[in-house]
């Protein structure tokens, strides 16, 4: 794997983490999204929210490399998309591991370093080092040589996000992680994510269709729909008039303290913000 040359000597990307001019996907003759246009900046976390189907785990199949855009131009830390960039790291969503996989804490993570390699790892201080410095920094120290099947959820994901972080990469995508994480665990992991923006200037995109547990972390959304998308801060984007004309039906949004409740026109296709099922969740690449 290579690295990027956007960086500067401090290690810091010179332009946009993510670049999209004019982007357009479809599948046949659907099409999900078209003329999106996006620059998500160092150290800026943006949430990717919608229904179903609109397209938000399309999105990051498209930035790993393994959907190309029907139309337009996507860039990575200033480079085309490709398979296996190190410029990425990915949290998928939490699944539990099989109890019989003889995998340990430390093991998960030093996947993430030299996982794409052939053969079995060679011993290495260096690396084993580097598995201890993750560690450390996502909170997992104590439970480093416990098997992952032993673990709960939310010391599963906070591997997942050492493991993401294994590269050093200048963008995180993050597909539903706080799913079936209850709200400590949930706010542990996005703690972790922010003091990466904070710390490493880490350009975070995030998936969800529960935008409460990340409001206060988020800097601007980018809502899908059946062809169309609104792009601004939580204060543009999340109101009634906007996802009215996004879905074309009256929509309400209702802040409540810290929390948003967003209502459909119809009583049964009322919702609240964080009802939706995930999509189809992507592939580790």
């Amino acid at each position: 794997m290579t690295r990027s040359d956007a960086r500067s000597v401090d290690g810091q990307l010179d332009g946009p983490a993510v670049e999209l001019i004019d982007a357009g996907l479809a599948y046949g003759d659907r099409r999900l999204w078209s003329d999106l246009t996006l620059a998500v900046e160092p150290g800026e976390f943006v949430a990717v929210l919608g229904p179903n189907g609109s397209g938000k785990t399309s999105l990051l199949k498209v930035l790993l490399g393994l959907v190309p855009v029907t139309s337009g131009t996507v860039r990575v830390a200033g480079s085309p998309v490709r398979r296996g960039n190190p410029d990425i790291g990915y949290i998928p969503q939490h699944r539990g591991l099989n109890a019989h996989v003889p995998l340990r804490a430390r093991d998960l993570v030093r996947l993430g370093i030299d996982g794409h390699r052939w053969g079995v790892p060679w011993p290495s201080r260096t690396r084993s080092l580097q598995v201890d410095e993750l560690l450390e920094l996502v909170g997992a120290t104590s439970y480093a040589d416990v098997p992952v099947s032993e673990l709960s959820g939310g010391e599963q994901q906070r591997l997942r996000v050492a493991h993401a972080l294994a590269t050093d990469p200048a963008v995180l995508l993050c597909d539903e992680p706080l799913l079936s994480l209850d709200p400590g665990h949930q706010r542990s992991v996005v703690e972790l994510l922010q003091r990466r923006t904070r710390d490493k200037g880490t350009a975070v995109i995030f998936v969800t269709h529960e935008i409460n547990p990340i409001l206060a972390a988020t800097d601007r959304v980018l809502y899908l729909t059946q062809g169309g998308f609104r792009l601004g801060t939580v204060d543009e984007v999340m109101t009634s008039a906007t996802l009215s004309r996004l879905y074309g039906s009256d929509i309400e949004v209702i802040r409540r303290g810290q929390r948003l409740i967003v209502v459909g026109a119809d009583e049964d296709q009322s919702h609240h913000a964080d009802s939706h099922e995930p999509d189809d969740t992507v592939l580790a690449s």
